[in-house]
């Protein structure tokens, strides 16, 4: 079974119990994201989870793409990547509970109508308890009345089977996940079980169900309502229903393994190499995948950018290992194009974008890489050696890869303390982690009064934009924390000042007006023919929510909105900046007067 019917069937399955299928939405999460890109198929749903209706109703499925940056460093063994296609179904609100998807997914996996997956093979783990949350015995039971025994079922703690909140607070809940046996790998040790990293068990599916709301004081409580979040990601189960030993030798990563092969010249390969050429395949293929998005992401030192920069330069130097010369890039990116543009023809829309965007990055890199280089030359000769402080600030400061630097110094003898290396890299991701907490800790998963505020005021300053400067100004991207909103849009220079003040009084007057925000659930053509503003199109399912302030703004939106515009406060611009070609950045507050 290849990867297109794979994704054919689930979603044929799904929509046969009920379920309507929505397409993917940007890897970038559209309405103040709590995480740079999106990694689960939940995340887009956030605001349905927490209470607002869906359009298309209570029983959802999709096919969400997903990018995973906490898996970079792993990417090479036989199972991570950075990119992945995520399947997914969803109970919003009570609709079914545990039975109903516990059954699905065992429905799905075993049935030769489906998959055909052995029951003798599946195993199931449940949430152990503990003092917050009850022993999950009601999905333990509901295993078992459908045939899988005791001795196969397993019962693990919250860090293995929990999911959430998205944030500090919100829904959450215990989980149950699938694992098939793997017969050609022995068990590592009598205590082996699902879960275990041996390779024994192949985890394929995880069945959420969020029944608790975690509080601000660290209490779990039951929920009125509840939600039921399924996954199961496509490379992995493709890899197992063809029976390959890794995600590598699919026909998604297949052209882009023989083309690098080919590229490099080299008639045999050992492990490192195997391990480079794996890299190289897949931070292309994600890089590509976040640039082709309708927003547009290029190469950067912030944010997605920042993400962007890291995956290509990493290949980049792989490929340079491999002894691969430079223009590769492109050859690569087209196989990728090639391999997407059916399922997401962003991909082939935004092609020129993307190839643009390898061949500056290449160049800029290799550029650097001769200041890298000789500042590397310069510690040597200063110090006599490069300690893991040393290859850290190359690292950082000079965009040299730790894998570089550590070959450089093999060369001539020395040794870099990786652990020296490992505690100021800790370090400097803490110091990341905690200002990316402070910098999204709005978001989707965030319905508070302020984020509600300055959602609802994106509305008034997209409306009033497009008032002052026309209407080819289109959304490309905003965050909202609790302290300011960001928006990021199209044109081609930074607004006069006259113009930031005509569209401060804009916003201004349609709060002074007091008018009413009011939602309304209608098809998406209808929509558009009545002026709605949507600019991710291809995102929208058939039906979708639509948010109008007066005659002055209508747009295709599931964020969270305050019931009048008078509630606002006094709007300020606090700033404004031009970030690429095309786009510029406004970033304002809301003041009470």
């Amino acid at each position: 079974m290849n990867v297109k019917e794979l994704k054919r069937l689930y979603l044929k399955f799904f929509e046969e119990k009920g379920h309507a299928i929505i397409p993917s939405a940007s890897i970038l999460p559209e309405n103040d994201p709590t995480v740079l890109f999106i990694s689960a198929g939940m995340h887009p749903l956030v605001p349905y989870l927490l209470g607002q209706p869906h359009p298309q109703g209570s029983r959802i499925a999709d096919c969400q793409k997903c990018i995973r940056t906490t898996d970079i460093d792993e990417v090479g063994d036989s199972s991570h990547l950075t990119f992945i296609e995520m399947l997914g179904n969803w109970s919003i609100g009570d609709d079914y509970w545990k039975e109903e998807a516990i059954t699905c997914s065992y429905e799905f996996l075993t049935s030769e109508k489906w998959l055909g997956f052995d029951p003798e093979k599946l195993s199931v783990t449940v949430f152990a308890g503990d003092d917050d949350a009850a022993r999950d015995n009601e999905s333990a039971e509901i295993w078992m009345s459908l045939g899988i025994p005791k001795e196969r079922i397993y019962y693990l703690p919250k860090e293995d089977n929990w999911w959430g909140p998205a944030g500090t607070t919100g829904p959450c809940g215990p989980c149950t996940e699938m694992f098939i046996r793997i017969d050609d790998v022995p068990l590592c040790s009598p205590d082996c079980r699902p879960g275990c990293s041996c390779g024994a068990y192949f985890e394929i599916w995880n069945d959420v169900f969020m029944q608790y709301n975690k509080r601000e004081d660290g209490i779990y409580e039951i929920m009125d309502r509840t939600n039921v979040d399924t996954g199961m990601g496509v490379e992995r189960t493709v890899a197992m229903l063809q029976g390959k030993p890794t995600v590598y030798d699919i026909e998604l990563f297949v052209p882009l393994m023989t083309k690098i092969k080919e590229l490099s010249g080299k008639e045999e390969f050992n492990d490192d190499d195997i391990k480079l050429m794996r890299i190289v395949a897949d931070h292309v293929r994600s890089a590509v995948m976040i640039m082709a998005d309708d927003h547009k992401i290029a190469p950067s030192n912030i944010e997605h950018g920042y993400i962007v920069r890291r995956l290509l330069r990493k290949s980049i130097h792989s490929a340079d290992r491999l002894g691969i010369g430079a223009g590769f890039l492109r050859d690569l990116a087209e196989i990728v194009i090639s391999m997407y543009k059916e399922a997401y023809d962003e991909v082939e829309r935004n092609r020129d974008f993307v190839m643009r965007n390898l061949d500056d990055e290449e160049a800029k890199f290799r550029k650097t890489l001769g200041k890298a280089l000789r500042k590397f030359e310069r510690i040597l000769e200063e110090n006599g050696t490069i300690t893991g402080k040393d290859a850290f600030l190359l690292f950082t400061s000079f965009g040299l890869p730790l894998e570089m630097s550590r070959d450089l110094a093999e060369e001539r003898g020395i040794d870099i303390d990786m652990a020296e290396f490992q505690t100021e890299f800790e370090h400097h991701r803490e110091l990341s982690r905690t200002a990316a907490q402070g910098k999204f800790s709005g978001g989707l998963a965030d319905h508070s009064e302020e984020i509600t505020h300055l959602h609802t005021a994106t509305h008034l300053l997209q409306a009033a934009l497009r008032k002052v400067l026309g209407d080819s100004v289109t959304q490309n991207g905003s965050n909202i924390t609790k302290e300011r909103l960001r928006f990021d849009f199209t044109f081609d220079r930074k607004l006069t000042p006259d113009e930031l003040k005509q569209v401060e009084e804009f916003v201004n007057d349609l709060i002074a007006r007091d008018l009413p925000l009011t939602q309304q659930f209608m098809p998406l053509k209808e929509a558009l023919e009545r002026g709605a503003l949507a600019f991710f199109k291809d995102t929208y399912g058939d039906e979708v929510s639509v948010y109008s302030v007066g005659d002055f703004s209508m747009e295709v939106c599931g964020g969270p909105h305050v019931e009048r515009t008078g509630l606002l406060g006094r709007f300020k611009i606090k700033k404004q900046e031009k970030i690429g070609a095309g786009l510029v950045r406004i970033k304002a507050v809301l003041v009470t007067e």
